[in-house]
């Protein structure tokens, strides 16, 4: 039927014999003319030639050549000044950057370590991760989550989340950490791990569970059980992920009590170790609380019961290390092709080739980052650090020029720019607007650079009015080309994120594939400095004395919850990340985005995997 097709269409439209029922077919149908039939035949051959040629053009793919304009970007002796104060303002959030990270790394402290490694005889998360990764070089996300809660310091939110390469396949993992608190998950290790699981649900990216928990923290189980958002909803992206054929596994390597007993059981595949291993929903104490009957950790819910007799898990493992090696083995069973290693070095070289490092040391990214939006200098200084070879495409130059869109490569990768250049006006909005759809339409990655104003623009005349009304529905306009836009979106914000023009800049309500702040960042609803310019409830019947206490102190508040430690801490984005190391975390998140386009199937053809 196929090739009767093709003679059809290669014929000019004549009628195919293969088309028409017997009973039709004349004995003129019957006598086929040699000339036709050789005439078939070449049309035949031509267009399987072409095929082979478009399939064989698909597998040498490259992008099209560029020679993008370099952006001479020098510092000039006229901004010395305002690049050596906004250094000394990141040597000082640098510091502060230093000692988080410390308090972060340390887990748990000195004891809760030695009860971990020698009493329970476990290995602690990072060495885990050493012997699950290929190396060590992974992309961390919110490693100061869990710092400066109202109920306390819980030093990387209890858990370890990220992504790195397993047999070369980047996988998120999601690493209980045992040490802080004895695994038990308060709201923010929730928020966490849910995070986690929507990253690999964004980027469709397989999915590790290192499970040693103790399940939720009772005196906060108000944040932390009723709502959609909260704990029940790590079961539910479990299933919602099976169903989209992003690979999950499972290793228990420690308790997994209550809630945290289902996360292996919803898992596609399973290795438990044995002895320091456990699942069960009430542990020894409880039974004998209920029944009077003793029962050992093993004997209620060990590996040898889940692997024997429950069917709980898929695999059994002696040690923690044969338990990494079993997990390494079934990632190598997923659904994923990768470029073959001479391939994928071929393509590495080439990469290497084309890109160039920039023409500005990214070391200067520390004087660039604003100390306040006052000391902000030209973002295209930021932008010929970031890119390769300090080029960059600039779109619609001469037009709304507070918003600087245009395109460039980041390691060989082409993305389109959206950056502040000052206030987002009615123009520079409608340029944004534009931009932002024409890279939704060529399939090119977005990178969002924040710095928006302190404070909304006031409306003191009718002039400023009917500027303002025009502003607002021109962003009303990039919001909606930016939440509907298809492609990565990746959010960096380097200086402010203030008001609704975040919104407009791909802020974190907006569902960025990744977001991070430098340490120099602010978030919040208007800067620190300009409390004056929210609405007062009471302004007509306060006193002038009494408004300016009250604008006192919520200045104050301001410039201690808009600091980027603060947002960090409570996960307002995937982590606060050094200005100099910008353009290796935007390599590694751009590779991970393009990695799903080697997984062999992606649609829903059956239900979600139900486990024995």
């Amino acid at each position: 039927m196929y090739r009767c097709i093709v003679k059809s269409v290669c014929s000019g439209g004549k009628v195919c014999p293969g088309f028409v029922p017997q009973h039709t077919l004349s004995p003129s149908w019957m006598l086929r003319n040699t000339t036709e039939e050789r005439h078939h035949r070449l049309a035949e051959q031509r267009w399987q030639c072409s095929v082979r040629c478009m399939s064989s053009a698909a597998e040498r793919k490259r992008s099209l050549h560029s020679a993008f304009p370099v952006l001479e970007q020098p510092l000039q002796p006229i901004q010395q000044h305002v690049y050596e104060a906004n250094l000394q303002n990141s040597n000082a959030c640098h510091k502060k950057y230093i000692e988080l990270t410390d308090k972060a790394m340390k887990g748990g402290g000195e004891k809760a370590i030695a009860r971990h490694t020698q009493r329970n005889r476990k290995l602690l998360v990072r060495d885990r991760l050493r012997l699950l990764l290929d190396d060590e070089d992974f992309l961390e996300l919110s490693l100061l989550a869990g710092l400066g809660l109202p109920y306390g310091d819980i030093p990387a939110a209890g858990c370890l989340t990220g992504i790195g390469r397993i047999n070369g396949l980047w996988c998120v993992f999601i690493a209980m950490d045992a040490t802080v608190k004895g695994g038990t998950a308060y709201p923010i290790t929730v928020k966490k791990q849910l995070r986690a699981q929507e990253i690999a649900i964004q980027n469709r990216l397989p999915c590790v569970y290192l499970v040693d928990s103790g399940g939720a923290f009772l005196p906060l189980q108000s944040e932390i059980f009723p709502d959609k958002n909260q704990g029940g909803r790590t079961f539910y992206n479990e299933a919602i992920m099976s169903a989209m054929k992003i690979p999950q596994v499972s290793v228990v390597c420690g308790s997994c009590t209550a809630g945290g007993a289902y996360i292996p059981t919803m898992a596609e595949e399973t290795v438990m170790v044995h002895r320091i291993g456990t699942i069960f929903l009430g542990g020894p104490p409880l039974v004998k609380a209920a029944t009077g009957e003793e029962v050992t950790p093993e004997d209620l819910g060990g590996a040898t019961l889940h692997a024997e007799v429950s069917g709980c898990v898929d695999h059994f493992s002696w040690d923690e290390k044969e338990a990494y090696e079993c997990t390494r083995n079934i990632v190598s069973t997923l659904n994923f092709l990768l470029p073959e290693e001479e391939e994928e070095d071929e393509e590495r070289t080439r990469k290497k080739k084309a890109e160039e490092e920039p023409l500005y040391s990214s070391e200067e990214l520390l004087g660039l980052a604003p100390k306040s939006y006052n000391y902000s200098l030209d973002v295209k200084m930021v932008v010929s650090r970031l890119t390769d070879g300090s080029r960059f495409q600039e779109f619609k130059a001469r037009y709304g020029t507070t918003l600087i869109t245009g395109f460039a490569k980041i390691h060989g990768n082409l993305v389109g720019i959206v950056a502040n250049n000052g206030e987002l006006s009615y123009q520079a909005a409608l340029k944004g607007s534009q931009f932002v759809q024409l890279c939704d339409q060529r399939d090119i990655p977005l990178l969002f650079l924040q710095n928006t104003v302190p404070t909304a623009a006031l409306t003191l005349t009718t002039t400023q009015a009917e500027m303002n009304t025009n502003r607002l529905k021109a962003q009303g306009s990039m919001m909606s080309a930016v939440a509907c836009a298809s492609v990565p979106k990746i959010t960096m914000v380097i200086g402010g994120c203030h008001g609704a023009d975040s919104y407009a800049m791909c802020g974190r309500a907006f569902d960025p594939n990744f977001l991070f702040l430098w340490p120099n960042a602010r978030v919040s609803m208007t800067a620190p400095g300009h409390a004056a310019s929210l609405p007062s409830p009471d302004s007509e019947a306060e006193e002038e004395e009494e408004k300016k206490k009250q604008e006192d102190k919520l200045n104050k508040r301001l410039d201690e919850e808009s600091s980027a430690f603060f947002s960090s801490g409570r996960l307002w984005d995937d982590g606060v990340i050094l200005p100099q190391d910008t353009r290796k975390v935007l390599r590694d998140c751009l590779d991970i985005i393009k990695q799903q386009q080697y997984q062999l199937t992606t649609e829903k053809v059956r239900s979600a995997l139900l486990r024995v």
